[in-house]
């Protein structure tokens, strides 16, 4: 694949990677763009097709994984969610630095592939702010709550294995963590915008 390097970017729900990425967005804009996942689940309020996610039938989705059609693909929750190579494409060839907001499992499989990203995980300060977060935002039942807990205390695991991410930023100083992340992507930002010079 040409074009700038993808950007993995993973971390549990509440650790704050939409707030840094739509920070990041807003000041480099036209140099990033979203591969957009496809998921089964249904869409909340305010969510729209091909913008948010490719909402898609289970079995449509299966076809896809099964003619590999799909990078990574993982299941929470009873819905399956997975990023296709055509996705990223769409992104590259357009001469944008791709964003993939992925799991630990889609970290993974990734891995595997020939896409040679920069993998950066985003941790909140604490579990007991994470829980804090993802409680103020109301959009859980106490049961898929606990098991977003128990999915980012694996993640928080997983991530301090060496060799998975090229950076860990613990999102406890908003400004602190978007510079990280500034700095850790400045060299891709560079090459965009000096190619629409």
């Amino acid at each position: 694949m040409s074009g700038p390097r993808p950007v993995v970017l993973s971390g549990p729900s509440g650790a704050g990677k939409s707030t840094l990425l739509k920070r990041l967005m807003k000041e480099y804009e036209g140099v990033f763009g979203f591969s957009v996942s496809h998921t089964t689940r249904n869409p909340r309020p305010g969510e729209e097709n091909g913008k948010d996610y490719h909402f898609v039938t289970r079995e449509k989705m299966q076809d896809g994984i099964d003619n590999g059609e799909f990078i990574e693909n993982a299941e929470f929750s009873g819905n399956m969610y997975g990023t296709s190579k055509s996705s990223i494409e769409d992104v590259q060839a357009q001469n944008l630095i791709c964003i993939l907001d992925v799991d630990i499992q889609g970290v993974k499989n990734i891995k595997k592939t020939d896409l040679n990203p920069i993998y950066i995980f985003i941790q909140p300060p604490s579990m007991e702010i994470l829980e804090k977060r993802l409680r103020d935002r109301q959009t859980e039942t106490e049961e898929s709550l606990q098991k977003r807990l128990e999915a980012a205390r694996i993640d928080m695991e997983l991530s301090k294995e060496p060799g998975v991410f090229d950076m860990v930023i613990i999102n406890d100083d908003l400004e602190e963590a978007y510079e990280k992340l500034k700095s850790v992507l400045i060299e891709e930002i560079q090459k965009v915008q000096d190619s629409k010079e």
